[in-house]
């Protein structure tokens, strides 16, 4: 199967190109603010460099988030659009699943702007919370009640994501890597043993947008 993997949940930009479990083409562009202009060049540069042609492509997997507005949509309309002209599913996956190494508990963090965090929880490489948003100084104290009935003794050993959030997470004192998406960690995040689903953006927050009194 070949494979385009998109991502613009995070200042990255990713875009790659997965044959058969391996990555054949890769391009990354670390820019928050040039999500837009960049990625479907991006795409295209994928396209060109492992000499798949557009129509040889099988399917689309594009991270869903959590992560701010713009980014996403910008990444998930364009993934969207490559699945539908072609005619092939797509798959929308968690953003944080392809940070997780899976390798024992893990924390998995990443920028939510307005001095909060998006994080998920791990256990070899399984989700067993979140995605959800928090500030630093809560996120701890929010793993351990909700994780307390369901996954005993979870302690995380490692983070991973962006370096200088998780260094913000109160009482987190482990081993931390900046990491981005990557095309082959998004593809083996995604479930092909179903049919894809709707893509359904994890913005985790309310839209700041609200209808004027007048209008009520």
């Amino acid at each position: 199967m070949n494979i385009l993997a998109v991502d613009t949940s995070t200042p990255q930009v990713t875009a790659g190109i997965v044959r058969d479990g391996e990555t054949v083409a890769e391009k990354l562009h670390l820019d928050a603010r040039a999500h837009n202009e960049v990625l479907v060049p991006l795409i295209q540069q994928c396209l060109t460099d492992s000499g798949v042609a557009a129509a040889e492509l099988d399917a689309v997997v594009v991270g869903c988030g959590p992560g701010p507005f713009t980014g996403l949509r910008v990444g998930m309309a364009t993934a969207a659009s490559f699945a539908d002209a072609l005619g092939i599913p797509c798959y929308g996956i968690c953003s944080l699943d392809a940070l997780a190494d899976g390798v024992g508990d893990e924390l998995v963090v990443t920028d939510a702007r307005r001095r909060e965090v998006y994080f998920a929880a791990y256990r070899d490489g399984q989700r067993v919370f979140g995605p959800a948003v928090a500030k630093p100084a809560d996120v701890m104290e929010l793993l351990k009640e909700e994780l307390a009935a369901e996954v005993a003794d979870f302690t995380p050993s490692h983070a991973r994501g962006s370096l200088s959030h998780i260094d913000q997470i109160a009482g987190l004192e482990v081993a931390a890597e900046q990491v981005f998406p990557t095309p082959k960690a998004m593809v083996e995040a995604a479930h092909f043993d179903s049919a894809p689903g709707p893509l359904v953006p994890l913005y985790l927050r309310r839209p700041d947008a609200v209808v004027p009194k007048a209008m009520r």
